[in-house]
């Protein structure tokens, strides 16, 4: 059924007139005999007969005549309506307002033809409804806004109606958009504390430079703007101006409409310390243990940062003893005389409450003891913050959900009880991907790949992948199952077979080393941040040599054959405090590893890893990171340390600047890089925002400092005399296909016989 339509103002007035054209001639009452309806083309009848007023059997007057007119104006779905009679019959004439049978844009660039119709439907405007001329009116409006919002104000609209069939029209909405408008100029007025260039860099709208065209920061939005003035305040608060106000925003326009200019009026005032500060209130005879939260110290300067972190500070600390509705309110008392605030912290704990149920709402799929086990917080305990956080960063940490929301809800009728409620929105969490890339030194890589990371909603994970880079190809299937017991052991299970050229890219022999096998791995969480790993595993290495293979595997495969068989047994910690595993800018990661070949599998030795990263941010952007690696290997019983667990270094993610795996020991007789069974590698790198790309963590270029290299037996190698450097710059970028580095690295001395390569790139990689 058509739905009516508001009613418009021109349907009144001719309602007015078809009501008055009645009254002036009267008529006689009679009883309705039938109902006929002329003029209809798209609306049926029984659509009409529903709005009517006047029914078969009723008593035809002037105000039942009238009613009606009223009613079918008001359902939107008429242009006129008559009513006349024929005897004992009534007759309705009408004529259909015309329906919307399709609209359209010429001259569109900037914006998708959806999201333009979804913006006129916003407004009332959309293929089937009736047209408007009032309601095209408000169309043009919307579709200039939205013009707007992107910058180009010199956007023209002309809008053009051509009736179609079926007393139809077609809109076609012609747009003349312009150039975009770019803001020269930001100019600061009153600034004296600070300079123009230091308060632009606290916003985002800029004038152009040469990244514009990926941040869009040179195009001026009202929004940006509202942030922007909110940045420069709070900057000037964290300094102590505690006078601050922006007295001033003007917004200008040039005549051609292609250029813009900010200026911000603002009076400074005067920076202010503070005198005193001090904790009033309950304090729950733990006035020293809150005190210790107060970082902000009489004589230093006022910041309101350092004041919210310490309200916070005490807030949080009360909720962890089950105060779970505590609040702290700083009351300043300014000195404008002598500059200075002093501060009181007006503490009021509330009441002290425990948990009555945990209740997860929103998981269809995943089953509910999938959620509960990452819960810290439990049901008949005191309600405590830190734990209740540590809840929700768990839960968010399983990858299932696109959104985790924990919220707190009173329980009515009591006053020490609350519920926890955990909403959950689920995500998909099966992919099936196919891939491919470029890289420098892989050339074409191919990878394909089906997981599912929550099985039939339990939280056991199941992945097949494959990859075809020419130097390291893998087939892999990997379950992990992360409780496989109720105190969350976790269960690894690998089943896989490598190919791997280590010498592909420095020599035409076509040696390889093809792995198969399969571990089994067991994690022990001994805290919320480490894991204790044990496991046993069974390989089969099969080594190919042919004439131009190096003479130290052709040595290898001599004394033990072209098959070797392992049976290597590991151990491994890790602990990890990163803000992020994807851009960390602060904490650190730590994983141990150890492997030990059993004299079972034919081959005696052991190895041991240790990988270590740093991160600290001590700027707005800024990240230094620190990373080391290292391995150590030999063999066991008068066995060698098996080739095929050789270390190797060189290129991105190692030392940059050199051929990737070039360093270290080299075959005598054909003096190609053969690894070796100890390895050191160091990097600095300081990562910081793309110039003019504001602070977007995604995109960042960094410099850094690399110093490694590889040791081995001396048998039939040389080389490895001493560390390698290598220095440079690049470019970090988290893409729409992973994680993107490009670098360009220089050796910072050079020794005979070291292979270079300036440029490399890598997706998918830390360091």
């Amino acid at each position: 059924m058509l739905k009516p339509h508001r009613f418009v103002p021109k349907t009144a007035v001719a309602a007015a007139i078809a009501f008055h054209g009645l009254m002036a001639h009267a008529t006689t009452p009679f009883v309705v005999k039938d109902i006929k309806i002329n003029g209809l083309q798209q609306i049926e009848a029984g659509t009409v007969f529903a709005y009517l007023p006047i029914k078969q059997g009723d008593t035809f007057t002037d105000e039942k005549a009238s009613e009606a007119i009223r009613a079918l104006y008001a359902t939107g779905f008429f242009n006129d309506v008559r009513i006349a009679t024929e005897g004992d019959v009534v007759v309705v004439n009408v004529a259909e307002r015309s329906a919307i049978a399709s609209i359209d844009f010429a001259g569109l660039h900037e914006f998708e033809k959806d999201a333009l119709l979804k913006a006129l439907k916003s407004v009332g405007l959309s293929q089937g409804r009736y047209y408007d001329k009032s309601l095209l009116d408000r169309s043009e409006q919307e579709l200039k806004r939205q013009y707007l919002t992107r910058g180009f104000y010199a956007a023209e609209i002309t809008t053009t109606v051509t009736p179609v069939d079926r007393n139809r029209v077609s809109i076609l909405f012609s747009v003349a958009e312009g150039p975009s408008a770019k803001i020269r100029q930001v100019n600061f007025i009153g600034n004296k504390a600070f300079s123009t260039g230091t308060l632009r860099n606290e916003m985002q709208l800029s004038t152009p430079n040469w990244f514009s065209w990926y941040t869009k920061n040179d195009l001026y939005a009202k929004d940006k703007l509202t942030t922007d003035l909110e940045n420069v305040r709070k900057y000037y608060l964290n300094h102590g101006y505690l006078e601050f106000n922006i007295e001033s925003t003007q917004v200008s326009i040039s005549p051609d409409k292609k250029d813009m200019y900010l200026t911000l009026t603002v009076h400074e005032g005067e920076p202010y310390t503070v005198s005193s500060i001090d904790l009033a209130g309950n304090l729950l005879d733990r006035g020293p243990e809150l005190r210790k939260l107060v970082k902000i110290k009489p004589g230093e300067r006022f910041s309101a940062d350092k004041l919210q972190t310490a309200t916070k500070a005490i807030v949080d600390k009360l909720g962890e003893y089950g105060y779970a509705f505590a609040t702290v309110n700083a009351q300043p008392q300014i000195d404008q005389q002598h500059h200075k605030v002093a501060l009181t912290l007006q503490v009021d704990p509330s009441r002290r409450v425990y948990v009555r149920r945990v209740n997860i709402v929103g998981n269809t799929r995943t089953r509910d003891e999938v959620v509960r086990r990452e819960m810290r917080q439990l049901e008949s305990s005191w309600f405590d913050s830190s734990r209740l956080a540590l809840s929700k960063d768990r839960v968010n940490r399983l990858g299932y959900f696109t959104d985790v929301d924990v919220t707190t809800v009173p329980v009515e009728g009591t006053a020490d009880q609350v519920d926890v409620d955990v909403k959950v929105a689920e995500k998909p969490t099966g992919a099936i991907t196919l891939g491919a890339g470029f890289s420098s030194t892989d050339k074409v890589v191919l990878s394909a790949g089906v997981s599912q990371d929550n099985v039939f909603g339990s939280g056991t994970s199941l992945a097949v992948n494959v990859n075809t880079a020419r130097s390291y190809r893998t087939l892999t299937v990997t379950q992990i199952d992360p409780y496989f017991t109720v105190d969350g052991i976790k269960r690894i299970t690998d089943v896989y077979y490598r190919t791997t050229q280590p010498l592909y890219y420095s020599t035409d022999s076509s040696f390889r080393i093809v792995t198969a096998g399969g571990d089994l791995k067991f994690g022990i969480p001994f805290s919320e941040v480490d894991t204790v790993y044990f496991g046993a595993g069974f390989e089969q290495n099969r080594l190919s040599v042919d004439s131009a293979t190096p003479q130290s595997y052709k040595d290898y495969v001599t004394d033990f054959g072209r098959v070797s068989n392992n049976v290597p047994l590991t151990i491994g910690w890790s602990r990890d405090s990163r803000d992020s595993a994807l851009v960390p800018s602060r904490g650190y990661y730590t994983q141990a590893n150890a492997e030990y070949g059993t004299p079972a599998g034919g081959t005696q030795y052991y190895k041991a890893d240790l990988n270590a990263q740093y991160y600290y941010s001590f700027a707005r952007g800024f990240v230094l990171g620190l990373n080391f690696q290292s391995g150590y290997g030999n063999g066991l019983s008068g066995k060698p340390y098996p080739i095929f667990k050789n270390y190797y270094a060189g290129g991105i993610g190692s030392v940059r600047g050199y051929e990737p795996s070039s360093l270290g020991p080299r075959d005598k007789s054909t003096n190609d890089p053969i690894g070796g069974s100890k390895m050191v590698v160091g990097n600095i790198e300081l990562t910081f925002p793309l110039p003019g790309t504001g602070y977007d963590r995604t995109l960042r270029v960094f410099t850094f400092l690399d110093g490694g290299n590889v040791w081995g037996n001396v048998g039939n190698s040389v080389g490895s005399n001493g560390l390698r450097y290598g220095y440079g710059f690049g470019l970090a970028w988290i893409s729409p296909i992973g994680p993107l580095k490009l670098s360009l690295g220089f050796p910072v001395t050079k020794h005979a016989g070291d292979q270079y390569q300036k440029f490399q790139f890598q997706i998918g990689t830390a360091f």
